[in-house]
């Protein structure tokens, strides 16, 4: 459909509208299949991207008419789910979920699926807040599993926001959890929480290992996804500890990994990475090359895009190219504007890359370097 339902399908009864309640079917069975980004029909699932609007329509009303069914919560975070892979934004549907009563089977599972949206578009506190409202409905239902995967995020949310001992408290627990369930994925998801904790906390050999811990336990088939990850952060690890060639391999490994399984976020972000490296090593020539890989996967993400762009600013300066440096500057400072995000809240988040320069070098660019 080329333009939004809510245009043509507003009806006083939604009820009683044939086309719309056929039209939710059609649209609530196509959100409903398993996200597995492990499989090759995965990318049939970015379909999303071009038709949100309809979806979110069809949630917003019938999330109304009729709040307290469940099928109707599921594909709520079926929705957001979707969001997360394919489309980075807010949506309209925030405060319909945190004002479910606490006892809806679905609260835990919209929670969770919207925190991580919210950090898809940066929103730390937001995501930290609703994950841990998440933990204790799950922690309150007993469900082990959620537990572990909520507290793997809220770890994950609070390093973060520069909260790294309280972040790798919680990778831990969601590791003796993990072990004591003896699921090995479990306990390698486990161990690569903890090994960004350990990262961030400057804790490298800890992190190393247990990074390394965390691909041998994987299964070579089913999990390429996480272990795909896993050689990023040990990338990210040998990057931290000065070991040049370590981290390119690691992260070559995980490039190629991503380019067949085709996964924009994550080739972004081994691009973003090895940029990083290159910049630092004065091979501005390579860092550019890689920052506009980077940016060439970030058409659903405004977020990553201006990301990319203050990387872009920052090679530009470190090559005294201050008129160039602040257009970039300027076009990511305008986006996070337009998001709500503010710049200086970034400084702990996905990338290191930015995060070592932003408050030295940014607002030198902003200030000092160039004169209008």
């Amino acid at each position: 459909m080329l333009a939004p339902l809510r245009d043509y399908l507003c009806p006083k009864d939604p009820m009683s509208s044939s086309l719309l309640c056929t039209t939710k079917e059609y649209y609530f069975a196509r959100i409903s299949v398993a996200l597995n980004p492990n499989e090759p029909d995965f990318v049939k699932t970015q379909w999303i991207a071009s038709e949100d609007a309809n979806v979110e329509h069809l949630l917003d009303v019938f999330t109304t008419i009729d709040s307290n069914s469940d099928s109707i919560w599921h594909a709520c975070a079926c929705f957001l789910r979707h969001l997360r892979w394919h489309k980075h934004r807010l949506v309209i549907l925030k405060p319909k979920i945190e004002g479910l009563p606490d006892d809806h089977s679905s609260k835990p599972e919209c929670l969770f699926e919207l925190s991580r949206l919210l950090h898809s578009v940066g929103s730390q506190a937001e995501r930290k807040q609703l994950l841990t409202h998440a933990l204790k409905l799950e922690r309150e239902r007993g469900d082990d599993r959620q537990v572990i995967r909520i507290l793997r995020h809220l770890a994950n949310a609070n390093g973060l926001m520069g909260l790294h001992k309280e972040g790798i408290r919680l990778a831990k627990e969601a590791l003796e959890m993990g072990e004591w369930l003896g699921d090995r994925v479990v306990q390698a998801q486990g161990l690569a929480a903890l090994a960004r904790r350990l990262r961030q906390d400057e804790q490298f050999n800890a992190a190393e290992e247990a990074a390394s811990r965390a691909i041998g336990l994987f299964p070579e088939k089913g999990e390429e996804y996480r272990v795909c990850k896993s050689h990023r952060i040990l990338g990210e690890i040998y990057r931290s500890k000065g070991k040049t060639a370590k981290a390119i391999h690691h992260l070559k490994a995980a490039l190629v990994l991503a380019s067949s399984f085709d996964w924009p976020e994550e080739l972004f972000l081994v691009h973003y990475r090895l940029a990083d490296i290159f910049c630092n090593e004065g091979r501005f020539d390579e860092a550019h090359a890689h920052i506009e890989h980077a940016k060439s996967y970030t058409a659903n993400s405004a977020y990553n895009l201006a990301y990319a762009m203050e990387g872009q600013a920052l090679v530009w300066y470190k090559q005294h190219k201050f008129k160039e440096a602040r257009s970039a500057a300027r076009y990511a400072a305008e986006v996070y504007k337009e998001l709500g995000v503010a710049k200086c809240s970034r400084g702990q988040e996905k990338f290191s890359f930015p995060s070592e320069y932003s408050i030295k070098y940014m607002s030198t660019i902003y200030r000092d370097v160039v004169k209008d």
